[in-house]
């Protein structure tokens, strides 16, 4: 570990600091949302919002957006979309007799799809090949997407009708399952005096927001998240929370290596946000919730119990000794 920060380093908090300023002229509250937002576009993650609806899961998602300079696309899942509503499809032209390659909304920076488990499994997995390896395969010809392709998916937790459960290949795409919650009661106060005169949605654009980073910065930004050490005892402890989810006999499914690198990937992340090149195991402790609660199933006897995820993530994280 050093004192000294490299140059790259000690701009990702000043950036990311830009970002929730210009977030907040549009969205009040969230600033936990906020930051899984940052450190998943740092660490090149999806994010799962869940929330009841009102929450400003999809307005949030535009402004994250707009403050970046991306290019933003957005799905409506409804139980008639197919898979190529989302990637597109080859089109026969019959003036020029030729196949047109059609691009779906799946192409663009970053893309908010809203309502994901509104739409049957067979749609959902149409995002499984884009959001792991950032391609999209059309007729056998593989299209690239953009290096930042960052998914920002929304679903409704109250409802039971109409909905399909996300199957487990696709939640464990995600790197964060994010609980967004009712606004507290001043939050909410600020909320209905900035918006309450407003006819229809408020717009980005509307309420002032305007990009802070350009591509270069943030590429950059994931270089130096890149360059954050993370030392072998570090490795260790991340190791050791995710086996111990395995050993667990509340958990009927624990989670897989691809979590273990992804809570590594995101630990390097938030000790940049942070101002450190070096990750310390209060960043592992900070985002094993997020990174773990959609990839663990609780155990018969566990449900009959009425235990909680979130609880058993807890107790597994205080069991599991972290380095000093």
């Amino acid at each position: 570990m050093t004192d000294t920060l490299a140059p790259d380093i000690a701009q990702v908090g000043a950036l990311a600091q830009a970002i929730r300023a210009e977030v907040g002229k549009g969205v009040i509250g969230q600033a936990e949302t906020v930051d899984h937002l940052l450190i998943a576009l740092m660490a090149r993650g999806h994010v799962l919002l869940e929330g009841p609806p009102g929450t400003a899961k999809t307005f949030l998602a535009q402004c994250f957006a707009a403050t970046l300079g991306l290019r933003f696309g957005r799905i409506q899942f409804t139980p008639d979309l197919m898979p190529g509503d989302i990637l597109g499809s080859n089109l026969f032209n019959f003036q020029t007799s030729q196949f047109t390659l059609t691009h779906g909304p799946i192409f663009c920076d970053l893309l908010l799809a809203d309502e994901i488990n509104r739409t049957p499994p067979k749609t959902q997995a149409a995002l499984l090949e884009a959001m792991q390896e950032r391609r999209v395969t059309l007729d056998g010809t593989a299209h690239p997407l953009p290096a930042h392709f960052t998914v920002v998916a929304t679903q409704n937790p109250i409802e039971s009708q109409g909905v399909y459960p996300l199957p487990e290949a696709q939640l464990d795409r995600f790197l964060f399952k994010v609980l967004v919650d009712y606004p507290s009661a001043e939050e909410e106060r600020h909320i209905v005096a900035r918006y309450g005169e407003n006819r229809g949605a408020p717009t980005p654009a509307e309420v002032g927001i305007a990009a802070v980073a350009s591509p270069a910065q943030l590429e950059a930004v994931t270089q130096a998240v890149a360059s954050v050490k993370l030392a072998d005892s570090v490795t260790d402890y991340i190791v050791r929370l995710i086996r111990a989810t395995r050993e667990s006999a509340d958990l009927s499914s624990g989670a897989s290596p691809r979590a273990a690198v992804l809570l590594a990937g995101a630990a390097r992340a938030r000790a940049a946000l942070d101002g450190r090149d070096y990750v310390v195991p209060d960043d592992v402790k900070a985002l094993a919730t997020s990174v773990l609660r959609h990839r663990l199933l609780l155990s018969p006897a566990a449900e009959i119990e009425g235990k909680q995820v979130e609880a058993l993530v807890a107790q597994l994280v205080e069991q599991t000794e972290a380095p000093r």
